[in-house]
């Protein structure tokens, strides 16, 4: 469960800086998410979502996890 939570926490977490500020993390360009996975993720919770997100992009299940994002 808590595992559930953190996924849906990631998804509806917004992007809080550059290009894509304000974006949350689950409508990422795949491109920028899989630059973050070659130069690294950065720290903390921000990193440990961002590998979480690359993870639900590189096995394409953003469709199924789509309902999960909070109207924003």
């Amino acid at each position: 469960m808590q595992n559930q939570q953190a996924l849906v926490d990631a998804i509806n977490t917004k992007m809080p800086f550059g290009k894509y500020a304000g974006t949350p993390l689950l409508l990422l360009p795949e491109p920028y998410v899989v630059w973050f996975k070659q130069k690294g993720f950065p720290q903390g919770k921000l990193g440990q979502q961002l590998a979480m997100i690359y993870e639900v992009k590189l096995n394409g299940l953003e469709k199924l996890l789509m309902p999960l994002l909070h109207k924003h």
